[in-house]
């Protein structure tokens, strides 16, 4: 009899739809608390640029700066902090971001032109951002890996400048957070947190300039004030807790199943993992490695929690009926752990991003993999992608239409002005053709 509460699901039963609708609900809680702190930290900064902002680090933080300046680090304690990693841990962050760079490289958008044969050329001019913005959670809860997952992309994109606020409370500072700017190249580093810091970036203050984009993860404070900003500025998006479905015929090693389910629930207790397998036999040896390995784990509280309030284990027939099932929950990630995966890889339309085979494990990608880890959650893999370098480009059109074009396009765009009501335009394009009215 299994120790570990989380559920044990048919598809074939007939409330199966019903319950894995259930299952998938998610909406972040409206707040009013946080709602009201927001609105508050946001006009604040607004109006008072720099003196709110050390307000509230000192509120918040604990720490008692006299100015902005002494909220800066200089970019030699970010190399002091590089150097001040053992080898393994440089060496670790290195690989890493080596290999985060050179998949970004291969995404960048370039600028083209099309030449018509009457001399009209259309194009596309492909620029990068001028400033970013990236927030980065910090203390303890430090994740040096959101540095290179952010700041690579931008400056491979070739973002001008790249301000990154890292909130240090009491002072603690994290070194490998640290060492991840410097190896990234980030401009400028304040340890500012929560909602003070996504409204400094987004409005600018007498110190930090206005960024056009705010990227990173960070709490619910941090997240209601990117919605919030929206508009004034791009932001990546507003994630919701991580997931993972795992598809499974029953051909891999139960206990590596559960550690992946485990990967994803030691998050928070609102991170779902979800399991669609063909063999209810390895269901069950995959539920007993969960009771046997959850003893083991440091964050089991956290785990226990999220299997039972959002995990499951479902049976499906067939992996037809699981890559259904699977573009149906379009989850974040997604691990095709079969003998045959990648004749699979082709029934999926909707993931974050996709593992492929037993050894393709989802922890990998989180760090050194390559590929962005900032990925769609919430269903919205059916509809957005991961963080790429063409987050940090923007796109402006070219239209340079010759003469003889002009003669041609002028009656076409009047003809349709006209029928839209829009004279002055129909006026304007026939002026083209040597027409006033």
């Amino acid at each position: 009899m299994s120790q570990t509460p989380i559920r044990r699901l048919d598809a074939n039963s007939s409330d199966f739809s019903d319950t894995l609708d259930a299952l998938l609900a998610f909406e972040s809680a409206d707040d009013e608390r946080i709602n009201a702190a927001v609105t508050e930290i946001l006009r604040a900064v607004r109006m008072r640029g720099d003196a709110a902002v050390i307000e509230y680090t000192r509120r918040f933080d604990g720490l008692d700066a006299a100015s902005m300046a002494a909220l800066e680090l200089p970019g030699s304690e970010l190399r002091a902090a590089l150097d001040s990693l053992g080898d393994p841990q440089r060496e670790a962050l290195e690989i890493a971001a080596g290999r985060v760079r050179a998949y970004h490289e291969r995404q960048k958008l370039e600028s083209w032109l099309h030449a018509e044969a009457d001399g009209t050329i259309l194009g596309q001019k492909v620029t990068p951002l001028d400033r970013v913005g990236l927030y980065v959670p910090g203390g303890r809860a430090a994740y040096p890996s959101s540095v290179l997952m952010n700041a690579i992309p931008a400056k491979v994109a070739g973002v001008g400048e790249l301000i990154m606020t890292v909130p240090t409370p009491r002072g603690e500072k994290n070194p490998l957070v640290l060492a991840a700017a410097a190896i990234t190249g980030v401009d400028r580093v304040f340890t500012i947190g929560g909602a003070q810091a996504v409204a400094a970036l987004a409005y600018g203050t007498q110190t930090i300039a206005q960024v056009d984009k705010v990227v990173g993860p960070g709490n619910a404070f941090v997240a209601e004030a990117k919605r919030r900003v929206f508009g004034t500025v791009g932001i990546d998006m507003v994630a919701g807790p991580s997931e993972v479905l795992i598809v499974s015929d029953g051909s891999g090693h139960a206990e590596w199943v559960a550690m992946d389910l485990f990967a994803q629930a030691e998050h928070d207790e609102l991170a779902q993992s979800i399991l669609l397998c063909t063999d209810a036999a390895f269901i069950d040896a995959v539920h007993a490695a969960i009771d046997r390995l959850l003893p083991e784990m440091p964050r089991r509280e956290t785990i226990a929690r999220s299997l039972a309030g959002r995990g499951a284990l479902i049976r499906v027939d067939s992996l037809e009926q699981a890559c259904e099932i699977a573009n149906r929950i379009a989850p974040e990630h997604l691990e095709l752990s079969l003998d045959d995966a990648e004749g699979w890889i082709g029934h999926i339309r909707h993931a974050g991003a996709i593992f492929v085979g037993h050894w393709a494990v989802e922890a990998l990608g989180d760090y050194c993999a390559g590929p962005n880890h900032v990925l769609p959650t919430m269903r919205s893999a059916r509809f957005s992608s991961p963080l790429g370098t063409y987050d940090f480009q923007k796109r402006s059109s070219i239209v340079q239409i010759s003469e003889a074009g002009a003669q041609q396009l002028a009656r076409t765009a009047a003809i349709l002005a006209d029928g839209e009501g829009l004279h002055a335009h129909a006026r304007s394009a026939r002026m083209r053709m040597g027409i006033s009215g």
